[in-house]
């Protein structure tokens, strides 16, 4: 019986070229939204990254892009407040999403960025998939099911990438790595494969470019 959710492969050198030259090419800050109203206009195909705050999302996207500053990492939790979009070549957008589980926001703050980002996910048509980040010292906390079911509700497929690999000594990962799996299969909008990647190390960056230059 296969393994459930289990790791994605590396790329073969044709995709691996592929994912580099997507990211190799121009990636600019366009805009950063906070009403529906302010999406740029939906003619190109998007990916997004969601993941909860301090799961090192803004490194994982510059490890990708190849550039330090594209997304501003931070230790202050919940710093991104906005839906920040960026171009990815000529034919494609990447999306920031605002952090979640910031447990020191001001509820009303709280509230107003689970709104937008329910309204993005059930709206956003050229939306193609969105990477769920997991820290892979933790596995998937009580947030994370949160936005996992409004992908669900929303039927957006979603891959969950795990970050941190790095942090966690082998004889410990195969123990999250169990915990994330059981947790996913309870999700019908999850893709079934993991991403293992380390922004550090560089671990796994070839292969989520390859996942995203093949989506069509």
């Amino acid at each position: 019986m296969p393994l459930p959710f289990p790791l994605a492969e590396e790329p073969d050198a044709h995709m691996a070229e592929k994912g580099r030259l997507l990211f190799a090419g121009p990636v600019d800050f366009v805009k950063g939204v906070v009403a529906m109203n302010g999406l740029p206009e939906a003619d190109r195909l998007e990916v997004c990254f969601a993941g909860r705050s301090n799961v090192g999302k803004s490194s994982l996207i510059n490890a990708l892009t190849g550039r330090k500053g594209i997304a501003r990492a931070s230790n202050t939790p919940g710093r991104t407040q906005e839906i920040n979009y960026f171009t990815l070549g000529e034919e494609r957008y990447l999306v920031d999403l605002p952090g979640y589980g910031y447990a020191n926001a001001p509820l009303s703050v709280v509230e107003k960025w689970q709104r937008l980002l329910k309204q993005y996910l059930q709206g956003r048509q050229t939306l193609r998939r969105a990477f769920v980040l997991i820290d892979s010292r933790h596995g998937v906390k009580a947030v994370d099911e949160e936005i996992m079911t409004l992908l669900d509700s929303a039927a957006v497929t979603f891959q969950v990438v795990m970050t941190k690999a790095d942090k966690v000594k082998e004889k410990d990962r195969q123990k999250v790595l169990d915990q994330v799996r059981g947790a996913l299969s309870k999700h019908p909008a999850a893709f079934p494969e993991l991403v293992l990647t380390s922004s550090e190390k560089g671990d796994g960056i070839a292969t989520l470019r390859a996942i995203i230059a093949g989506l069509d």
